[in-house]
């Protein structure tokens, strides 16, 4: 039987493009499965975001292939494009999604926009890789 993860993916950069990182919070059954965070280098927000996505969902993807995952995000655009409601007109953002679309069957994931206030744990491991 497949597992349910839920997924909190952040990403932000320190200027736009600036410093950038992302962070990611997997859960299952309300346990903390992993916390997953990396600095890398110079980037916009929104690769930013993207990046913590894609890094989730191959941590998910290791655990089970056939997992379905609840992935929250406070980035509108992401959640929009990943969901298929809004185009993707920008061509480092369709590379992008296409590496989200790799990282785990699209099926299996449902996309969820969250307030910035609920994505804080998300958000403090993008902070900390940028800190450090």
């Amino acid at each position: 039987m497949p597992r349910n993860f839920l997924l909190y993916a952040d990403g932000g950069s320190r200027g736009n493009p600036g410093e950038a990182a992302f962070g990611a919070v997997i859960s299952e059954s309300g346990k903390l499965v992993a916390e997953l965070s990396e600095r890398i280098g110079v980037a916009t927000n929104n690769v930013a975001e993207y990046s913590g996505l894609i890094a989730g969902l191959r941590a998910i993807h290791q655990l089970d292939p056939e997992a379905q995952v609840l992935a929250r995000m406070d980035s509108k655009l992401i959640v929009e494009q990943m969901s298929g409601n809004w185009k993707i007109k920008n061509h480092e953002m369709k590379k992008m999604a296409l590496m989200v679309r790799d990282a785990h069957p699209a099926n299996l994931i449902k996309y969820e926009w969250i307030p910035r206030e609920m994505n804080s744990h998300a958000d403090s491991l993008v902070n900390r890789a940028l800190d450090e």
